[in-house]
């Protein structure tokens, strides 16, 4: 029997699934609590963001800037112009670009191929467009990219991968010769979406961005967001870069009056902050040694990590665990929905949330 009404018209593909859930807000309580499940800024936002935001305030009755070029050439800025403006495309998050590029690219039974445990969005938006999931799942136990299952997996109809380095929410990265080796090897139709919105908190010798292959030429975009290093979770400000050839066509679908005036303000203040982000990397790498020695110190299993977070194994069920972290005044997120059940990621933050981190880890490993 066919469907009458307004569901006849629905899209077939858009089933009740699994939607993507953010990390949950602080709640009302009168003690302190330390939030440290959503990989925010342990420091805060730039001081220099906040200033442009509030210079920027006597004009929110006036639409923002039409296009992001203000944006766009403070960018050209930060990568010592090695790109030109118009690689660039910025967007209300780093998931409104993930939604903008599998929008462009994306038709109804196209290929998507991903690695669990990863970014929730990478799945779900590439659902609303219909397209075909084929996930690929990082290696067990190192959580290392499947290389091999990737390009096994490429078929006609492959349209998207998604890489992450760092990874969320493993926190582990893809080394240079092992990157290298798989954009050498897979169909020149297919793009490829680097997340690298982790990637100043990497340090391994061996670690890499995507700009050098985008300078190569090759289809490669490169996902960064404002939300991590500069403090800016709250403005919801994203950008890619990729090839002029790319970039000239994700711009036809790019709208108009995207980012919010505050938005674009802290966003182009925040970039001119070098202080700020190298104090934020210094207190999350500080921070990333402190909590890999006490992970040692009281058993239990950790991920090393080159991100601004770290994946366990923790002592209880993920669940109970986590309540009884919040009863601690402790915020940390299951990650079973990320692919990663029975896991919890717990964001770096700084060293009094961190103290505060580890005597309740030895409290409740004590029980």
């Amino acid at each position: 029997m066919t469907k009458k009404g307004i569901e006849s018209i629905f899209k077939p593909h858009l089933e009740p699934k699994e939607v993507y859930k953010g990390g949950k807000n602080i709640p009302p309580s009168n003690k302190k609590i330390y939030k440290l499940s959503s990989n925010e800024n342990p420091l805060g936002a730039s001081p220099k963001a906040v200033e442009a935001i509030k210079a920027a305030l006597n004009k929110i009755d006036l639409y923002p800037d039409q296009t992001d070029i203000r944006l766009r050439e403070a960018l050209v800025k930060d990568f010592n112009g090695q790109l030109d403006s118009d690689q660039f495309i910025t967007g209300n998050s780093g998931s409104e670009i993930i939604d903008m590029v599998l929008r462009a690219f994306i038709n109804e039974g196209d290929e998507v191929i991903f690695s669990n445990p990863c970014f929730l969005p990478y799945s779900v938006f590439s659902r609303w467009y219909g397209a075909t999931q084929i996930d690929v799942p990082l290696k067990e136990p190192d959580y290392s990219l499947h290389v091999e299952g990737i390009l096994n997996a490429i078929t006609e109809r492959t349209k998207i991968i998604f890489l992450t380095s760092p990874n969320n929410p493993t926190g582990t990265y893809i080394p240079r010769a092992v990157l290298e080796d798989f954009l050498s090897r897979i169909p020149k139709n297919v793009v490829v979406i680097f997340d690298e919105v982790y990637q100043h908190f990497a340090d391994a010798e061996d670690y890499v961005s995507a700009l050098p292959y985008v300078l190569d030429g090759q289809n490669v975009i490169a996902l960064n967001s404002f939300s991590k290093t500069y403090g800016l979770a709250g403005q919801r400000v994203g950008y890619c870069y990729t090839t002029k050839t790319i970039a000239n066509y994700l711009r036809l679908i790019h709208k108009p009056f995207l980012l919010p005036l505050t938005s674009m303000e802290a966003a182009i203040g925040a970039l001119e902050d070098q202080e700020f982000i190298a104090q934020t990397v210094e207190t999350v790498l500080e921070g990333r040694k402190f909590l890999a020695a006490a992970f040692e110190e009281l058993g239990i299993k950790y991920w090393p990590s080159q991100a601004n977070f770290f994946i366990i194994d923790p002592p209880l069920p993920e669940m109970e665990f986590t309540d009884k972290m919040m009863d601690e005044g402790i915020m940390v997120r299951p990650v079973s929905q990320f692919g990663a059940p029975g896991k919890v990621r717990i964001t770096i933050g700084n060293q009094e949330a961190n103290k505060a981190l580890v005597n309740a880890l030895k409290k409740i490993s004590s029980l």
